[in-house]
């Protein structure tokens, strides 16, 4: 009787710790990563360390969690401890913002090798558009590391178990995001998330570190600056170097599509930017018999994949890169014949045409001086903000076409 009472009083603990999701609520990502291999394999350095990781979220809301990723470890991932809290100024935090995550109803966790966790839901004022700081501790080493490697935001690590710190104490500092992987927040049956699936051009590349001026973080401040789309999230899920049909920085985007798009919560949209770094790759490796058709039968599986689980598919055409390092007249002719099947075969539920809006308009090729920060392949702040301009947020309301 005495272990009925003691397993009913736990039963009870768990419950209470739990949000209970009615039929006008669900979980929507609104913040997340890519999740890479770190080759270099130094989260922490071997050494018990907290981990202290900045993200900024687009999306409000009063209850939110948070994932982990163990994704290419070899060995158990311990977390052994992990907090939430608003964030002050670099590794400070907001005196008495910080709530504890839980894990079904523990303060610690262990992944397995190739998995992820998501943290029990926590009450927690979320601003939309804040910043959100996301401590946890590694007492032990796991390796090799899960990371996103072009974070363009400052993380923070420390020695020993400080998650409740208000402050850490002269951290190392590096702009890579290490086994964090989402946020979601309780929202509105309603809600949903746009998920944005490219190359570095998405991911942030050249735009200025801890100023969140990639593309996708515009589309966010524009849509929670309209009443009418506010209950859409923006979830990043670039990753700098990546290539649709070749494994290289991350493996190629058809074999991450099912968990960087179809697992995300509450996804509606997606927005695809990449090719780019498959076209280059015909510099580097002459043999390389890319064609356009390639690249297009990969955007139609992807369209297939989404339209199969509700997801509107929205294609952008790909930025000039003349002036490049890898560019190619070969390439050039790829790119082109690429954005015209995007703008012209009606094959996804929407376009933007993002090359027209950041290519000078006497030389179609090229970005305008304007927008480049002197690669001619990224777009510098102001090139990343008019990339999001140009997205109609009318787009937003359209329904994928029937598988």
């Amino acid at each position: 009787m005495i272990v009925a009472s003691r397993a009913l009083s736990l039963a009870l603990v768990l419950l209470c710790a739990q949000p209970l999701l009615g039929a006008e609520q669900k979980w929507v990502g609104t913040w997340a990563s890519s999740p890479q291999l770190n080759a270099h394999n130094n989260a922490a350095d071997g050494t018990a360390a907290t981990m202290r990781e900045v993200v900024h979220v687009s999306m409000g809301g009063e209850t939110i969690r948070v994932r982990f990723s163990n994704l290419y470890g070899t060995t158990p991932l311990i977390i052994g401890a992990a907090q939430v809290a608003q964030t002050a100024k670099g590794a400070g935090i907001v005196a008495g913002s910080a709530k504890p995550l839980t894990f079904h109803g523990q303060p610690a966790v262990t992944i397995p090798p190739g998995a992820l966790v998501v943290s029990d839901g926590v009450a927690f004022h979320l601003a939309p558009l804040s910043d959100l700081t996301v401590s946890f501790y590694l007492p032990s080493p796991s390796g090799p590391v899960t990371e996103h490697s072009l974070g363009v935001a400052t993380s923070y690590e420390a020695p020993g178990n400080v998650v409740a710190n208000e402050t850490l104490e002269s951290p190392k500092t590096r702009t890579s995001w290490f086994y964090l992987n989402g946020v979601d927040t309780l929202a509105d049956a309603k809600a949903g998330a746009v998920i944005t699936l490219g190359d570095s051009i998405t991911d942030g590349a050249k735009s200025t570190v801890d100023t969140n001026q990639r593309w996708p973080d515009e589309l966010a401040r524009r849509l929670q600056a309209d009443k009418k789309f506010r209950k859409l999230s923006v979830l990043n899920e670039g990753i700098s170097g990546n290539k649709v049909l070749l494994d290289g920085a991350g493996v190629n985007a058809l074999a991450r599509f099912d968990r960087d798009v179809l697992a995300q919560s509450g996804a509606q949209y997606l927005l695809i930017l990449e090719g780019i770094n498959d076209i280059g790759r015909i510099h580097t490796v002459p043999e390389d018999k890319l064609t356009a058709a390639d690249l297009i039968f990969a955007y139609d599986q992807m369209i297939q994949r989404a339209h199969t689980h509700g997801i509107a598919v929205i294609g952008c055409t790909l930025t000039p890169y003349h002036g490049a390092g890898y560019s190619t007249e070969n390439g050039e002719a790829i790119r082109k014949a690429v954005n015209d099947w995007i703008r012209n075969s009606g094959a996804f539920d929407g376009v933007v045409d993002l090359e027209a809006a950041v290519r000078d308009p006497q030389h179609s090729d090229t970005f305008l001086p304007a927008y480049d920060p002197g690669d001619h392949l990224h777009p510098n702040d102001a090139g990343y903000k008019v990339m999001g301009d140009a997205i109609d947020l009318k787009l937003f309301t359209r329904k994928p076409k029937q598988p």
